[in-house]
């Protein structure tokens, strides 16, 4: 019968291809051993590193990152944050986004208005807001629309913010005088 004698083949043929598929790339793969044999859980984790990184050739760059985790872990509420398990994700991300454009000298601000800004509305709101920054930072910003404002503009910097509408700007402009 001509299935019987097919089934046998059939293993025989991709023990066949699998040799000659793993033969024709063994000569292409080099292994790379780390300087350092490390065992267990770590140390598959740790050769598995090594072994990507300098196949890449970025050991330099793959060597800075602990370093730079660690300069993060050093300040008592970025840890905090990071090693609590009831943070959510965004939340340390958020954090670690703001560390980092301290470092960069970056101010972010979020605008929430009800109608979209026009380009000439939005470069005043720009030159406003970049008058306010320390020198040598860099603005940038995000706007929302938000149509449960019912009128004026929110902006915002972390935890801090402010509200201004025609009725706030009228109410202000009395008390002045």
């Amino acid at each position: 019968r001509p299935g019987e004698e097919a089934a046998p083949a059939v293993p025989r043929l991709s023990r066949q291809v699998r040799c000659f598929s793993t033969s024709v790339l063994r000569p292409f793969i080099k292994p790379v051993r780390p300087p350092v044999q490390i065992y267990g859980l770590k140390g598959r984790y740790a050769t598995a590193l090594y072994s990507a990184a300098s196949k890449q050739n970025k050991l330099e760059q793959v060597a800075e990152e602990p370093l730079r985790v660690g300069q993060i872990l050093k300040e008592p509420e970025m840890a905090a944050s990071i090693m609590n398990p009831y943070v959510k994700c965004h939340i340390e991300v958020k954090s670690l986004n703001d560390m980092t454009a301290k470092e960069r000298l970056e101010k972010y601000l979020a605008v929430t208005t009800v109608p979209p800004l026009d380009e000439a509305t939005l470069a005043e709101l720009k030159t406003v807001l970049k008058s306010f920054l320390s020198k040598g930072q860099v603005l940038k910003l995000e706007v929302k629309i938000e149509p449960s404002i019912m009128c004026g503009m929110i902006v915002r910097t972390g935890e801090k913010y402010v509200f201004k509408n025609r009725d706030s700007e009228a109410e202000q402009s009395n008390a002045d005088f």
